[in-house]
């Protein structure tokens, strides 16, 4: 703070910092008698000269320029008074105008600095401001006013003693690198006169964006990775199958595939409200996995394992494409636990294909005798469903018939231990590791470790464990003649089996499962349909329990396999529900 000697006809005054003059007391600096005094007053560093006659008449001025406490002084003939402040005059509309169109100029151009100083919250602004360019880095931002914007105000109130002025609005476009498009939404803003006399913008977070209130942040956020929904192999959705509801969460994206993480602009916090994405830069993204299944022929899956599950009654069924292994569908009761493919029990008779063909290639014909016994021992007891003696049965008659006695005989006669295992391992596949693109349960077919054993495992009871999957899969390689593994996606890593179901053998399977069909156990649900068809039947003692039915069978490119525990013979509730699929799926 500086004195300076008072020039001659001015009162005494102080400068204090170059934007305002602070004049002396009266009684410090008498005035002249007779001599009019000239006032110095400085605003924003430009010095005006304002004449006065006495001390009240210099600081009503002082006050209404300065905006500031009023204070007291005597003048020469004009008493003593109080003074008070004058009111502030809002900004008139070409004033909003200006300070606005500067302001969005500074703003646009990131002149945080320039832009915070035309507000009455300068560092507030300044703050908020930096944290917008930091959080919402656009390659360019263009700002346009668009006139008074009628029935809308900037948030919060004014700073004290500021006189409020007219609402404009104003239009923002933000441009990102590597965004599909440009961001653009509308805004407003106030304009109010501040206490030093300027038109100012009155600072609120709205003025950034209209959902920025307080306690709330906005930033350029990245999305969560996208999920993507497998989609059947037309690209038809694979929602609302209750038995895809848990297999569809364990497909992965395919190997190699780009994911793309989304980002998007986002407001955030504050209290009791949730975030609110505003705008999307890049969508996330994810290659959709098509699998093998068909939409269509799952409904039909679903609906017949659900009408053979009444009473709470596990089943599960799998369809397969015998031409290339392409699960078609797969359905499977109760939901949670997927037995259709990670299952494990015994199959019944229709293990009986797998024995045929161990039977074909130990030298044994379709024709060959095979008597059908009402009682067989190996040593233990053995007996079949239909009971009494049929001397006169051959190898396809026993097929045909489900005999359980004679299979036990031939085998036990014409096999070695483990020539089973070998054959449903090097030519069918079954014991294998597949991998289908879900995990799944491998065929179990242990060597027998007793003549007992053995005969257990000729008619699919004992130790042996398969599931739907693994059976659809025996019925599609008799009706191709190759063993494909069956897989649920075209990408998963197929095994291939180290041997080859001899040409021979398999014609011989066909016809004998095309006379099941049409004549044996299967015919009541094969009957009516048409074209290429065989199948096979299966009952498996349950421990005194109910039976539990098994069905396999294929009509034309479908090779269908069904399972329902506590359902009785193979022909009534797994040959059904296999029957509805073929019927649907499959062509002669």
């Amino acid at each position: 703070m500086r004195e300076d000697r008072e020039p001659d006809g001015y009162a005494g005054y102080t400068e204090l910092d170059g934007n305002h003059v602070e004049f002396e007391d009266e009684e410090e600096a008498p005035r002249r008698p007779g001599a009019r005094r000239a006032v110095l007053v400085a605003v924003g560093g430009v010095f005006a000269a304002l004449l006065a006659v006495g001390g009240y008449g210099a600081y009503t001025i002082m006050n209404a320029v300065s905006n500031g406490t009023s204070s007291s002084g005597t003048g020469g003939g004009q008493g003593s008074d109080t003074a008070t402040k004058a009111p502030q005059e809002p900004p008139t509309a070409q004033q909003a105008e200006s300070v606005a169109k500067d302001f969005l100029a500074a703003w646009g151009r990131g002149d945080v600095a320039a832009a915070s100083a035309l507000t009455d919250r300068p560092e507030t602004a300044r703050a908020a401001l930096t944290a917008f360019h930091e959080n919402v880095p656009a390659r360019s931002l263009a700002l346009t006013g668009t006139g008074p914007a009628a029935g809308a105000a900037a948030t919060g109130p004014a700073a004290t003693g500021a006189a409020s002025g007219p609402t404009l609005g104003f239009r923002v476009k933000a441009e990102f690198e590597g965004a599909t498009g440009a961001w653009e939404y509308d805004s407003a803003l106030s304009v109010v006169r501040a206490e030093d006399g300027r038109a100012v913008v009155h600072w609120a977070p709205t003025v950034i964006h209209p959902q920025l209130g307080p306690g709330r942040t906005i930033a350029v956020k990245a999305l969560p990775d996208p999920v993507s929904k497998p989609a059947d192999r037309n690209g038809k959705p694979l929602d609302g199958f209750p038995s895809l509801s848990a297999v569809l969460p364990q497909i992965a994206p395919a190997d190699g595939a780009t994911v793309v993480t989304g980002r998007a602009v986002v407001v955030s916090g504050g209290s009791g409200k949730e975030s609110e994405q505003l705008f999307v830069l890049t969508p996330p993204s994810a290659p959709q996995v098509k699998l093998t299944l068909d939409a269509d022929l799952q409904q039909v899956a679903e609906d017949a394992v659900k009408q053979q599950s009444a009473g709470g009654k596990p089943a599960s069924l799998v369809a397969i494409q015998p031409s290339t292994g392409r699960i078609l569908a797969m359905a499977y009761s109760p939901s949670g636990f997927n037995r259709a493919v990670a299952g494990g029990q015994p199959p019944g008779s229709t293990m009986k294909v797998i024995t045929s063909a161990a039977l074909l290639e130990a030298g044994v014909t379709p024709d060959s005798a095979a008597p059908c016994k009402d009682t067989t021992y190996s040593p233990r007891p053995w007996h079949n469903d239909d009971r009494g003696d049929f001397p006169g049965y051959t190898l396809t008659d026993d097929f045909t018939h489900s005999c359980n006695t004679g299979f036990i005989d031939k085998g036990l006669e014409k096999l070695q231990p483990g020539t089973l295992t070998k054959v449903a391992r090097e030519q069918f596949g079954l014991g294998l590791e597949w991998h289908i693109g879900i995990p799944s349960r491998d065929a179990t077919i242990p060597l027998p470790g007793t003549k007992d054993d053995a005969a257990a495992e000729y008619i699919g009871q004992g130790r042996i464990q398969v599931n739907s999957l693994l059976m659809a899969s025996v019925a599609a390689t008799v009706q191709s003649g190759t063993f494909r593994q069956p897989v649920l996606r075209e990408d998963a890593k197929r095994v291939t089996a180290p041997g080859q179901l001899p040409a021979d053998v398999a014609r011989d399977l066909r016809a004998m499962m095309a006379k099941t069909a049409t004549e044996g156990t299967a015919r009541a649900p094969m009957s009516g349909l048409s074209g290429q068809i065989g199948a096979k039947t299966g009952t498996v003692e349950a421990g005194g329990q109910a039976t539990n039915s098994w069905f396999i069978a294929y009509r034309g490119d479908l090779a269908v396999a069904a399972e329902v525990e506590g359902g009785g013979h193979g022909n009534s509730a797994a040959g059904v529900a296999a029957a509805q699929v073929l019927t649907a799926g499959g062509k002669g």
